[in-house]
C-alpha cells in the first residue's frame, strides 16, 4: 500500500556574493563563474516574491539588461528562455551563457552601466523541512492543500524537477502511487508559470476534489 503524502517546506537564506557587473562582457563572466543556487535566485526568485502580484516570472538578469542598460533585445532573449523546461541548472547556465557569448561575439552595442547601478550577484541557500502534515487519501490531501503555506506549495511543484531530475511535481508522483492516473496526468499538465501561485492551490484543489 502506497504511504501518505507528506508536505514538506522551504525557506531560502540570501547572501550577497561580492561579485558585480556593469555591462554584459562582465555579465557572462560571472555566470560562468558564480554557484548554482545564485543562477536559481537570480530566474525563480519572483515566482516566489511576486506570485501574488504577478503570474510573470521575469529574470533579475532580463530586468537588468532591459531597465539599466536599455539593450531591449538581449533581455528579451533571456525572458524568453523558458526555465521550467531545465531541469538541471547547470543547463540553464549554459543557455544564459551562451545568449551573452553570441551577442557579445557579433560586436553589437556594449555598454557600461550608470555608477551605482551594477548587477549585484546574490545566492541562497534552501532548507527543507517537514511540515506536520500527511494526507493519507485524496479528501485529506484537498484540505491539506489549502491551510499549506505557499512556500510549501512551492517546494512541491517547481522545486520537484529540478530535485528529482524529472519532468514530474511531487503531487503527480504522489497520485500515481496510490493508483490515481488520470488525476496525475491533470496535474502534470497544469502550467505553473501561468498563474500566481494562489491561483495554482484553488485550481489543484479543485481537480482533486472532482476524484475525492
Amino acid at each position: 500500500m502506497a504511504e501518505g503524502f507528506r508536505f514538506y517546506t522551504q525557506y531560502n537564506q540570501v547572501e550577497l556574493l561580492g561579485l558585480r557587473a556593469k555591462n554584459p562582457v562582465e555579465l557572462l563572466e560571472n555566470i560562468k563563474k558564480v554557484p548554482a543556487g545564485s543562477i536559481y535566485y537570480h530566474t525563480h526568485r519572483f515566482i516566489q516574491q511576486h506570485q501574488c502580484l504577478s503570474p510573470e516570472p521575469p529574470s533579475d538578469f532580463a530586468v537588468w539588461l532591459k531597465d539599466i542598460l536599455h539593450l531591449e533585445r538581449l533581455g528579451e532573449a533571456f525572458l524568453e528562455v523558458d526555465t521550467v523546461s531545465f531541469l538541471d541548472l547547470e543547463d540553464l547556465r549554459g543557455e544564459l551563457a551562451r545568449i551573452l557569448d553570441g551577442y557579445i561575439s557579433r560586436g553589437e552595442y556594449l555598454t557600461d552601466c550608470p555608477i551605482g547601478q551594477e548587477f549585484d550577484f546574490m545566492s541562497c541557500k534552501i532548507f527543507v523541512l517537514p511540515t506536520p502534515y500527511i494526507a493519507k487519501d485524496l479528501a485529506e490531501f484537498a484540505e491539506v492543500l489549502s491551510r499549506i503555506s505557499i512556500h510549501s506549495l512551492y517546494f512541491h511543484m517547481f522545486e520537484a524537477p529540478m530535485r528529482l531530475k524529472l519532468p514530474e511535481n511531487d503531487f503527480s508522483a504522489w497520485f500515481k502511487s496510490i493508483g490515481q492516473e488520470a488525476l496525475a496526468k491533470e496535474i502534470s499538465r497544469l502550467d505553473p508559470y501561468n498563474s500566481t501561485l494562489v491561483g495554482l492551490r484553488l485550481k489543484i484543489n479543485h481537480m482533486v476534489k472532482k476524484y475525492v
